[in-house]
């Protein structure tokens, strides 16, 4: 497996977000448009929310 992907699971882990370890088998498998366009418009929300604000 790409060390990439190995990373990434590593990261989740440590966030606990990741909790299963059948992911390590599935991370090539395709998401659905909906599940990619809705992460991709929360990210968008979370930075443009009045909490997220630079440090200088």
């Amino acid at each position: 497996m790409e060390e990439r992907k190995l990373e990434l699971v590593r990261k989740l882990s440590q966030l606990g977000i990741q909790k299963d370890p059948h992911w390590l088998h599935r991370l090539d498998e395709p998401a659905p448009l909906w599940v990619v366009l809705e992460l991709m418009m929360e990210m968008i929300e979370g930075m443009n929310s009045p909490h997220h604000q630079p440090f200088d």
